[in-house]
């Protein structure tokens, strides 16, 4: 059992709360799997998500990780990145405060800001 942030969607708003999650997922809800993010910040992850899952087909993962990001641009300023996909591996730095790993549906999403090469102002995940 793992300890995560459930995000729901109902009704167009989105409903906050901290609970234990077994490894089913309910349809309609994200899960939020590792983040620093505030959460302002993680519910606009999870609306954007939600928003381009409704413009794109669910296989368009380009699409919708490049819908994602343009709104996170626009919104909190240049840099940002995103993955999206069904299965994926990586390793990056980001600027702390600015990263989420979210699952919303079938998808997994990934959102952080980059950083420059500061070593003494990264953070690893």
């Amino acid at each position: 059992m793992l300890q995560c942030w459930m995000l729901s969607f109902i009704s167009n708003r989105i409903l906050w709360n901290k609970e234990h999650i077994h490894t089913k997922m309910l349809e309609g809800k994200g899960m939020v799997k590792e983040t620093d993010m505030p959460l302002k910040m993680q519910i606009q992850a999870m609306a954007s998500a939600s928003k381009a899952l409704d413009l794109y087909d669910v296989h368009d993962c380009i699409s919708i990780a490049a819908h994602i990001k343009k709104e996170f641009d626009k919104v909190y300023g240049l840099g940002w990145q995103c993955v999206v996909g069904f299965n994926f591996g990586c390793f990056f730095t980001h600027s702390p405060g600015t990263f989420i790993y979210f699952a919303l549906e079938t998808l997994n999403f990934l959102i952080y800001k980059g950083t420059s090469s500061d070593l003494s102002s990264l953070s690893v995940t």
